[in-house]
């Protein structure tokens, strides 16, 4: 290996990690893929010839590398207890450069993104996130660029049906995350009812190895979330440290045992910004040991 190959690659690996990531929604995953692109990235350095563009190279291994781990990855989440959501991803909070944080999609759009198929979150993620053009997804994929608009527009079609565009204002998604936060732990059920949604989910993903709100399904309606929140959290509230941090882009809430991260909550607002449509709680540790 030359210091220009391994510079090459270093330069790369954000971008690799995210575009793996919003594809997969999984760290652990993404970290095995970039491990496997490095090593064909490595091997091809030691064949003759030259590499005209290593960045699009080293894109069209990470990318084919991720859609040949689908299958494995869903054959795990057949067995996975609980509601499936993806790793969150947190931003460090000592302000490092934004230049080197993950670009990463809402954990509201991974979710819907998992409905597609892995073809179609790939076309969608390398289109309409990090803004490759068709035909240049079409090399990518060893596709004809007419097969990757067609699966571009079924994939938009499909997400835009489920997830109209919108962004909330950070600072209202931050005083509606504590609002909630300050009703959950307190067993405020009024104030529960005021903010929620009346067709509010409530997705608690632990895996089987912790403990959250939730069941085997994602649980559905404002009454029935406000009724096991208010059962649930003030058990542990007055254990319980918050810390808010941006979470895959969006303001979100640290939840702290002690000195263990207990749990992650993301929050999902109506367009208005005025109630809570989703509530994605992550308490799987091993979905949180990567959390700094």
């Amino acid at each position: 290996m030359t210091d220009t190959a391994t510079q090459a690659y270093t330069e790369h690996r954000t971008l690799l990690f995210s575009i793996v990531y919003n594809m997969l929604g999984s760290v652990a995953d993404t970290e095995d893929v970039l491990q496997e692109t490095w090593l064909a990235w490595a091997e091809r350095h030691t064949a003759p010839g030259e590499i005209d563009n290593s960045k699009a190279y080293l894109v069209r291994i990470a990318v084919n590398r991720a859609l040949a781990q689908q299958a494995s990855i869903s054959r795990r989440r057949e067995t996975y207890v609980g509601p499936w959501l993806p790793e969150p991803v947190v931003e460090a909070g000592d302000g490092s450069d934004a230049s080197v944080r993950v670009e990463s999609v809402s954990m509201a759009l991974l979710v819907v993104l998992e409905t597609l198929t892995p073809l179609e979150r790939g076309v969608f993620v390398l289109h309409e996130v990090f803004g490759y053009a068709h035909t240049e997804i079409a090399e990518i994929l060893g596709r004809n660029p007419s097969a990757v608009r067609q699966l571009a527009h079924r994939a938009r079609e499909h997400v835009h049906a489920r997830r109209p565009r919108f962004q909330p204002d950070p600072s209202v998604q931050r005083e509606v995350t504590e609002r909630f936060l300050a009703a959950a732990l307190g067993g405020d059920m009024a104030a529960l009812l005021e903010i929620l949604a009346p067709d509010v989910s409530l997705w608690g993903d632990s895996g089987g190895k912790a403990h959250t709100a939730g069941g085997r399904r994602p649980i559905q309606g404002r009454a029935n979330v406000a009724r096991l929140i208010t059962h649930t959290a003030p058990t542990a509230g007055a254990d319980i440290e918050v810390v808010y941090r941006s979470v895959n882009g969006d303001p979100s809430a640290l939840l702290f045992a002690g000195d263990r991260l207990y749990a992650v909550v993301v929050l999902d607002l109506t367009p208005d910004g005025r109630q809570v449509s989703a509530i994605y709680s992550v308490a799987n540790p091993d979905k949180l040991a990567h959390v700094d």
